[in-house]
């Protein structure tokens, strides 16, 4: 038996009157640019790590034509740290869009806002029923939780029969008035009560008529994502080090850490070979120790290795490369790997 839709709302909209979510910054001074930016940036984060850089970027870029006039490394400069990269890349296509075709006024029509580079139907719906609070239901992966825990759905969201389900339910359950609340109060739901793990039930203002809380088996809703064995790669990081400077190539937007400067990649020891012949080594390379990175799809396993150069040197790999003093983090953006790379030869003579 499925809930009355406008008794679910009210209970949802008197929960977070009480307990919800009011004072976070994106939540002041309401656009359609803020809120689109924080959205993107809460994409598989959590919110204390967002605020910070939501604060750095919105003083950097007060508004969307700021952002689309920023230079490329400028912006993934500010985003290192945020992972899921190709949400800065998108940011930055979109708000070039908006420039461009909108005269910078962010598009208020949900079939635009969905066209623009990395914005889905959730996201879109966010965007304007949060900062204009305009008719539109969202699932992102808090209100999937919710939703999918109260009527029991069974199934993985990410297949397309149980994700429609859901929509259904979403689209039945927003109501007509306080759509920017009950949004709101629906993603604070899957954040502070119906959790991952532990959800707190006892908490729950529509848990009198939650089917997976009257089951006892919250935790089996929504259905996991089948486990696949990620595959493991391997490969060489060329640090190429002369008097406290390292070299970092640009990487092409597509693809892992696009648009990042990462040092020269060699996906086999012939590569390396090939790489080191021709330059000029004041000793031998030294090989640091290895580690994995995991990306959503696979492992790659890394393996560092240090090079002092008698003279700098460029065009040592495939792409456009420059000098970087170590004893600061370069202000550009910088893969992870990077990152815990420059840390470590920091330390190392």
């Amino acid at each position: 038996m499925e809930a009355n839709p406008t008794a679910f709302a009210t209970q949802i909209l008197n929960w977070y009157q009480q307990y919800g979510r009011k004072s976070l910054p994106w939540q002041q001074n309401r656009t359609p640019y803020r809120v689109w930016l924080s959205e993107v940036m809460l994409q598989q984060t959590q919110v204390a790590t967002v605020i910070p850089y939501f604060e750095r970027f919105t003083e950097r870029f007060p508004t969307l034509v700021d952002l689309a006039n920023a230079e490329d490394d400028e912006v993934m400069h500010l985003w290192t740290g945020l992972g899921y990269y190709a949400r800065a890349r998108n940011l930055l296509k979109a708000a070039r869009v908006v420039r461009d075709q909108y005269d910078g006024q962010f598009p208020t029509e949900i079939d635009q806002v969905v066209a623009l580079p990395g914005i889905g139907r959730s996201t879109a719906g966010a965007i304007l029923s949060l900062s204009l609070d305009q008719h539109h239901p969202i699932l992102d992966g808090n209100v999937k939780r919710v939703l999918a825990r109260h009527q029991a759905i069974d199934g993985w969201p990410g297949v397309k029969a149980v994700e429609n389900r859901l929509w259904q339910l979403a689209e039945r359950h927003t109501p007509a008035d306080g759509v920017q609340q009950y949004n709101q109060a629906m993603m604070d739901m899957g954040a502070m009560i119906c959790t991952r793990s532990k959800p707190r039930c006892t908490e729950c203002p529509v848990g009198s008529d939650c089917v997976a809380q009257q089951q006892g088996n919250p935790q089996d809703f929504p259905g996991k994502k089948p486990k696949k064995e990620k595959p493991v790669k391997a490969c060489f990081l060329l640090l190429l080090r002369h008097r406290g400077q390292l070299y970092l190539e640009k990487r092409p937007g597509a693809g892992i850490w696009g648009g990042l400067w990462c040092p020269p990649q060699l996906d086999s020891k012939a590569e390396l070979d090939s790489a080191l012949a021709p330059l000029k080594a004041s000793k031998a390379p030294q090989m640091l120790t290895p580690f994995r990175h995991t990306f959503s799809h696979y492992h790659l396993d890394i393996q560092p290795v240090l090079v002092e150069l008698e003279q700098a040197t460029t065009g040592v790999g495939e792409h456009a490369g420059a000098w970087y003093p170590l004893e600061k983090k370069p202000e550009v953006g910088l893969a992870a790997p990077t990152e815990k790379l420059i840390l470590s030869l920091q330390n190392i003579d």
